[in-house]
Formats: structure tokens, sequence, C-alpha cells
């Protein structure tokens, strides 16, 4: 038996659930992104009841939940974080080979137990198409005020669905679209995307994250477009009232395509009065599906 292949027969790539109709959840011009706000307040009995659209729980569950997922994050040992130039991440899940395997290993208590986050995500059937029905690959990020990411494609190594959930402070998340424009230049001044080809400097869409929220990118959103997040200490957005005239807010103010989604008034409130919203400590949590996955691994851990 090889060593390493894919955990599931060659099968068209399909989208259910929520994919089936992203329109309906609010995202402007009906792009393949779906915004989910407190997305871990959803109050639920057993994991099969989660609904398919967000609901609003009392603060105090807010507060627990909230809770137990960063308590856990900020008890990690220090031998769990990798640092990089600008940020520190962990990796659940297990590590992904240079040729895109999968060598895996358990995910943390809290990931598949309470609040199980697995259950959750898997009750968005987001993942309802890719190989294992679930994601089973977690990158969690620790971003600090005033830094973030350059415009990058997670790549075809993943099922093409990222879900992000985001915690702790807010963010700017923006998709950018390829240029054929040679003269065209990256965001950050960076060369290029990695791949040698040219970005668009304006985003295709813009999508404030709130704190608790869930991002899912899907369809052309994942395989023809990048993704990235500014490195700056406050964000400027653009209020509804001011998009139909002259607006006091500043040049760099960016128009979100999620307002009617958000359900945080005083974020919202504060944009309509045109003030920044700074920015503190945010950890993400991006949860995608490896297709391979190393088969002699999981027979030695006993998974």
């Amino acid at each position: 038996m090889p060593e390493d292949r894919p955990t599931t027969s060659e099968t068209p790539h399909r989208s259910g659930g929520l994919l089936s109709n992203p329109a309906n959840l609010g995202i402007e011009g009906g792009r393949s992104v779906l915004y989910l706000p407190n997305f871990i307040t959803v109050c639920c009995s057993t994991p099969r009841s989660l609904p398919l659209t967000p609901t609003l729980t009392s603060g105090r569950r807010r507060t627990i939940f909230n809770s137990e997922v960063l308590v856990q994050i900020q008890e990690s040992p220090q031998p769990k974080w990798k640092n990089l130039q600008n940020r520190r991440l962990q990796i659940w899940g297990g590590e992904m080979t240079a040729k895109g395997t999968l060598c895996p290993a358990p995910f943390p208590n809290f990931v598949t137990q309470y609040p199980d986050l697995i259950a959750r995500l898997k009750a968005t059937e987001a993942f309802e198409g890719s190989p294992h029905g679930v994601p089973n690959h977690i990158i969690m990020n620790e971003y600090e005020a005033g830094q973030g990411i350059m415009p990058h494609e997670d790549g075809p190594k993943y099922h093409p669905v990222v879900a992000t959930l985001s915690l702790g402070t807010h963010c700017v998340f923006h998709y950018y679209r390829y240029s054929d424009d040679a003269s065209s230049t990256t965001p950050h001044g960076a060369e290029n995307s990695g791949t040698g080809r040219s970005i668009d400097r304006t985003p295709v869409l813009s999508l404030l994250l709130e704190p608790r929220s869930l991002v899912i990118s899907f369809g052309d959103m994942y395989t023809a477009h990048l993704h990235g997040i500014e490195d700056t200490f406050e964000d400027h957005i653009k209020s509804p009232v001011d998009l139909g005239g002259d607006s006091d807010s500043p040049a760099n103010a960016v128009h979100i395509g999620n307002w009617d989604l958000l359900q945080d008034q005083k974020l919202k409130e504060m944009i309509t009065r045109g003030e920044p919203l700074l920015r503190s400590t945010r950890w993400s949590l991006t949860c995608r599906d490896i297709p391979k996955v190393s088969t002699n691994l999981q027979r030695l851990r006993g998974f």
C-alpha cells in the first residue's frame, strides 16, 4: 500500500449547504464568500442541531465560549509556537510536507471536544464536498496591532474551501485579483505574489471581520483571487451614508461589502461617526482540509 495517498476516492469537488447560494448571506455582489457573525456564540444541545445561520445568545454564554478558546491559546507552552518575522503561529492537526501530504497529529482537545470547533464548522456544510467532510488542519496566527499578511493564495494542496475564525480584535480582510498590467505593483511594496504575477492594488472585495466571526472563501475567490490584511494600527471604514456623495472620511477609508451583516452595534456607530477602529491582538484560526494524508502515520498513531 502506498505510504501517501488521498484518503477518499477521486470525485469532483462539490459545494453544498450555505455555499450553494452565497447571495442569501448578503455579501455584496454575491461573491463566493460567506460571512457569519457571532459564529462561536451559537448555542445548541447537540452538534447536529446547529443552525446554518448565526444565532445571538446571552452575553454570559459569549464570554464563556470566547474565553475558553482564548485561554487555551494563551496558556499554550512556548514550544507550541513558531515565530515568524512579523508574527507567531501554531499548527494544529499535523504538519504538511512539501509535496502536500499531511502528517497527522491530534487536534487540541477544545477543537474536537468542548467547545468543539470542528463540529460547528461541519454544521455549516461548507466542507460537505471536501475529502474528509471537515477541516483536518488549522493554522492559528497571532497578529499584534500593526501586523498583517501580504496578499497570497492558499494554493492547490488544500481542498478549495477555507474557513477563518477571528478572535480578539477586528480586522479588515481584503481580496485581490491578479493584474495583466505589467506595471501594476502589489500592496505593501511586495515584489510580486510569490508566483511572479503582479497584483492589482485595488481590492475586489473588503470585509470587516468582527471578533468571533467566521469568513468562508470558496470557488473563484479561493482559486483565482488572493487575500491579505494590511499591517496597520487602525482601520478607517466608509460609512454607508458616505457612499452617495461628499464624505468626511479620510482618503484611505475602505468600503466594506458586509455592512448589512455586521452585528457589533458599537463598531457600526464608530464607523458612522467617522472614527477609526483601533486594532489590538487578533487570533486567526484558518481551517482547511488537506486531501492527502499519510496513512502510515495514521496507523502508527491509532487514528
